[in-house]
């Protein structure tokens, strides 16, 4: 299947910066992760995301699904279920290989913020 890629410019713009504060992910209570060096992704109108480096998660709380979905503009994404708290299936998602406009963000996950608690500034 050949994949639609998108490059951002000023119709869909799409930065990315360190987040200047520290982020905690709850959820049910448990603390899943705790950083210093998240990322903030701006895209478009919708609400900052934040990314946080996988080394940071508690990973034995993740466990990989088959989900997939597609981005134009970053890639092919892959998910996670949350073990914690009352668990939380397909949660958390992962470019592995994001595209070049948006490299920086390899080797983070974000989450879905319904589903946990992302607190930023802690």
């Amino acid at each position: 299947m050949t994949r639609t890629v998108k490059i951002p410019d000023a119709t869909h713009p799409i930065t990315i910066r360190p987040t200047s504060a520290r982020v905690t992910v709850r959820v049910g209570g448990a603390v899943v992760a705790e950083t210093d060096s998240a990322l903030s992704l701006a895209e478009a109108s919708y609400p900052v995301v934040q990314y946080i480096p996988l080394a940071d998660i508690d990973q034995a709380l993740l466990e990989r699904t088959t989900t997939q979905t597609y981005c134009p503009y970053k890639g092919d994404a892959s998910y996670y279920s949350l073990t914690a708290g009352t668990g939380q299936p397909d949660a958390v998602w992962s470019y592995r290989e994001p595209y070049d406009a948006v490299a920086d963000i390899a080797g983070h996950v974000a989450f879905y913020t319904d589903r946990v608690d992302v607190i930023v500034g802690t």
